[in-house]
């Protein structure tokens, strides 16, 4: 039972840390484009004229 005096705020603290996180991610703009990354993924910079 005393351990949880620790284990609580130690919980407490993760889980605002994890939003703050999240929340400074969004404010940054992270999920703004999230097709343009599968497009990325897929394009193989061959911008050669083929002859």
């Amino acid at each position: 039972m005393n351990m949880l005096v620790y284990l609580i705020p130690i919980a407490l603290f993760l889980g605002g840390l994890g939003l703050f996180a999240f929340l400074w991610s969004l404010k940054s703009g992270q999920y703004e484009d999230l097709e343009g990354a599968a497009w990325r993924a897929l394009d193989d910079d061959d911008d050669r004229p083929s002859p």
